[in-house]
């Protein structure tokens, strides 16, 4: 029986001795000393030390590398109650995740009632480690790129959306961070040589203490020229990232040219450059150079990733607010060349006109103003105002114009005149019916003779300091072929003033028109100051310098004849 009982032991002991040498999972024995008696393949493998090397030997003196709790193992030893416990580190076996790291339970070992020790059996959970690791790095890389979606490009004024990605970039991913975009235009500054390419230093943002030594960086112009051989001229004509971690003084001349300019850089404790282009679908449109200084990490291959991400957003901002603002040029100067100056009025009378574009909506309308001068010294005042905004309001406004300035070299009385303009427009197929208010100044008669369809009264300011609105039967709009126009005639004496506008100079939310209209006659204007001046008035005393809809201005004098 004995025989049996021995030969059943032997083999149950040499079927777990089997499993724990033949698992995957490292297994190890340690004495009340926290000494090794056993250790399992698995375990010298992952470490590179033969088993020799382990027995008799606590794990900090094979592997000081790695870090495990022995005060853990005593409290197991002294209670019996297994635990989990983690180690990590590095061991002779080199990981692509650097730092290892190993879950194990260890429990108590007894013989005969007496502790001999405790067994750990552990897993690797490194590559698991390094995938929560990258998750969150990817959470916060979604985050920063979140966050940069709504504190840059807040505007279309190029200025402010490259300072607000330098000031997002510093500090959130450098201790200094630039923006630089590519000059186009030259603004009479001669052109760069050939085969250089021109920056213009937009914005450096960081610790004061850091920007008064990197003031000069890059020169004391307002922009920076780069041969092809330069790290910023690369990074653009390449599309792709350049990174000087830790970097020579000779990697830094090819970020700056300048060698003599190094210095500024070791100054300022700089010693790790990024720059990220700024490209959009057909071109890069500048650069951001991102710098890290003193105590600071070098840059790591997602701060890499997590800069372009921000960058590529924020070139669409940028590219955005170039197109605006040439379209926003392009458009004025349309509206300049659709509108341009009055033909003139007689000697007797005095014209000042002002056009102010909409800040908000259309960058050009269907306001517009007028005055041609007719025989008999006679003067006809227009101003008029196209239904709706942008380009096919312009278009409009310009036929109109083009119409009244037809119809009023015909002779006709002016409420004729309004008639004739209303069937012509049908006629020619305007779509847009338009306002207008025709006013016929006669220097001899001392009069003036006006008709409306559908505008906003003139103001008349007299020499004697009187201020009214010339209240006029309304007509329809021109362009409706509704016609039925009347006209009213009243004395003009010299030294009055005449004011016709637009309702974008009156209108106001939650403001009935009306009484902004009447607000008109009490602004205290004076028909002695000069025509400019009272222009200026009323746009600074009716408007905030940025406006909700056009407005167009014409004031006309009636000169005094001299004695």
């Amino acid at each position: 029986m004995p025989l049996v009982d021995g030969s059943q032991t032997s083999c149950e002991c040499g079927l777990l001795r089997g499993i724990v040498e033949g698992t995957a999972a490292p297994v190890v024995i340690l004495d009340r000393h926290l000494r090794h008696l056993y250790v399992n393949p698995a375990w010298t493998r992952v470490t590179g030390v033969p088993a020799a090397g382990f027995i008799g030997r606590t794990l900090g003196e094979v592997l000081p590398d790695v870090q495990v709790p022995d005060d853990v193992l005593i409290e197991v030893l002294a209670d019996g109650q297994p635990r989990e416990v983690t180690l990590t580190g590095t061991t002779r076996i080199p990981s692509p995740v650097g730092r290892r790291l190993w879950r194990a339970v260890f429990h108590r070992l007894e013989a005969q009632g007496h502790v001999v020790g405790v067994c750990g059996i552990g897993v690797e959970v490194s590559n698991l480690r390094q995938y929560v690791d990258d998750l969150e790095s990817a959470h916060q890389r979604l985050a920063l790129l979140d966050a940069a979606t709504t504190r840059v490009g807040t505007t279309l004024d190029v200025k402010v959306t490259c300072a607000e990605l330098a000031d997002f970039l510093a500090p959130s991913l450098a201790d200094v961070a630039g923006v630089a975009v590519v000059e186009e235009e030259f603004f009479g500054e001669p052109p760069p040589p050939p085969g250089i390419l021109r920056l213009r230093k937009m914005k450096l943002s960081g610790p004061p203490e850091v920007l008064r030594r990197l003031r000069e960086l890059g020169g004391p112009e307002p922009y920076a020229d780069f041969p092809r051989n330069s790290a910023p001229r690369r990074c653009i004509d390449s599309g792709r990232p350049w990174l000087g971690n830790l970097a020579s003084d000779e990697t830094l001349q090819k970020v700056i040219v300048h060698s003599e300019r190094v210095g500024l850089f070791r100054a300022a404790g700089v010693h790790s450059v990024l720059i990220v282009p700024l490209p959009t679908a057909g071109r890069c449109v500048g650069i951001a150079m991102l710098m890290r200084a003193g105590a600071s990490p070098p840059f790591s291959e997602d701060d890499v990733l997590t800069a372009q991400g921000v960058a590529a957003r924020a070139a669409v901002s940028i590219d955005s607010a170039h197109r605006y603002s040439r379209e926003h040029t392009m458009a004025l100067e349309l509206q300049r060349a659709l509108l341009s100056e009055p033909d003139g009025s007689h000697p007797t009378v005095e014209v000042a006109t002002r056009y102010l574009p909409s800040g908000r909506s259309a960058l050009v309308g269907g306001d517009w103003y007028d005055s041609v001068a007719l025989p008999d010294s006679r003067t006809l005042l227009v101003m008029g105002d196209v239904m709706g905004h942008g380009f096919q309001a312009a278009v409009a406004m310009s036929q109109y114009r083009s119409v009244l300035r037809t119809v009023a070299a015909a002779g006709l009385p002016v409420d004729a005149m309004l008639t004739e303009a209303d069937r012509r427009a049908a006629r020619i197929g305007l779509d847009r019916a338009a306002t207008c208010l025709l006013v016929l100044v006669d220097p001899e008669a001392g009069t003036c003779t006006a008709t409306t369809a559908g505008h906003l009264p003139p103001l008349v300011i007299r020499p004697n300091g009187s201020t009214g609105l010339m209240h006029l039967p309304a007509g329809p709009p021109i362009g409706t072929e509704l016609g039925a126009y009347e006209m009213t005639t009243f004395a003009f004496e010299p030294g009055s003033v005449l004011l016709l506008y637009t309702d974008g100079l009156v209108e106001q939310r939650g403001v009935d028109i009306d009484d902004s209209v009447r607000a008109l006659t009490e602004l205290g204007l004076s028909a002695d100051d000069p025509l400019e001046h009272l222009l200026d008035t009323l746009l600074t005393e009716l408007t905030s310098g940025i406006c909700d809809d056009d407005i167009a201005l014409l004031a006309a004098r009636l000169r005094r004849s001299p004695r």
